[in-house]
């Protein structure tokens, strides 16, 4: 088992790369790789808002599958993945790392050298709904700040930060994301004024759409910045926002610059009697396949 956390390569938006395989596990009817380094998105389940990476596994003449990709965690002899993983992060003698979901069937040995290849037109699909969630946030901040009767924490451009108060979770998907925000008695105390959110929906949409134009159109750098190379090592979304720079922990991928897409827009929908408000963000981009790529209206199934 690995005695050091993975190296990471996904931060910088590389999509294949060939590594050792350091240790191979077969559980049921699924096999889990571990390799020195990856090109691999994983799940993280403390916050699991970007689904893995899709892609493939090759070894030899053969290639697998990868049909998911998560987070474990292994002290040497025991091995845990995903929630199953017994301790945090930092924990002393215990490694993190991405592990390689295969289907049962032909897998590589330990010492192998394989090769890592991510789908690339689904990381890029991803990675325009997590930038667009981000700077989505940041304009529903800008957008419900004269709702504040209180001092509260801020977000990157100094508005009150309405989106890490009341975040309740957060799901990206292709050119997408669909985040979920409580607004309970909590909130209330803290300042938030609730008094005819629902009939001003509209007008708080219009208003952070509008930002979110101008942003769009200002073609605004973004970077994952990183701390180093591991799997554990903090990263940053950085973007260059015409209103002032913004760094977010997040442990994504993104898109390197606004200039690639079109435009970024969010819908809102508020259940008072559930006290539950849900934002939709939809990334518009030039190159975008599909129209199954689009974003369904929030409470559709998908």
């Amino acid at each position: 088992m690995p005695v050091d956390d993975s190296l990471v390569r996904y931060p910088d938006g590389t999509t294949r790369c060939r590594a050792a395989v350091l240790a191979v596990t077969v559980s049921d009817d699924r096999t889990f790789v571990l390799t020195d380094q990856t090109p691999f998105h994983p799940i993280d389940p403390r916050w699991p808002d970007q689904g893995a990476d899709r892609g493939a596994l090759a070894f030899g003449d053969n290639s697998a599958p990868v049909i998911d990709c998560v987070i474990g965690a292994t002290d040497g002899e025991q091995f845990f993945v995903g929630d199953a993983v017994p301790v945090r992060r930092g924990e002393p003698g215990w490694s993190f790392v991405v592990v390689h979901v295969l289907p049962a069937g032909p897998s590589p040995r330990e010492g192998d050298s394989v090769e890592l290849a991510v789908d690339g037109e689904y990381r890029l699909q991803l990675s325009a709904g997590h930038t667009g969630c981000h700077v989505a946030s940041l304009a529903l901040n800008a957008s419900l700040a004269d709702r504040w009767r209180k001092t509260v924490q801020s977000d990157g451009l100094g508005r009150p930060n309405f989106d890490q108060l009341a975040i309740v979770s957060s799901t990206i998907i292709p050119d997408g994301a669909i985040d979920t925000y409580r607004i309970g008695k909590s909130l209330r105390k803290k300042g938030f004024d609730v008094d005819g959110l629902g009939l001003a929906l509209p007008d708080i949409t219009a208003a952070a759409n509008a930002v979110l134009a101008g942003w769009v159109g200002s073609a605004a750098t973004v970077e994952v910045q990183v701390s180093g190379p591991r799997l554990t090592d903090l990263r940053e979304w950085v973007c260059a926002l015409p209103d002032g720079t913004v760094r977010i922990p997040c442990g994504g991928t993104h898109v390197h610059s606004l200039s690639e897409v079109e435009a970024i827009r969010i819908g809102l929908t508020f259940n008072e009697a559930a006290g539950e408000l849900v934002m939709t963000t939809s990334v518009d981009r030039p190159d975008a396949l599909a129209a199954g790529a689009r974003l369904l209206p929030a409470g559709q199934s998908r």
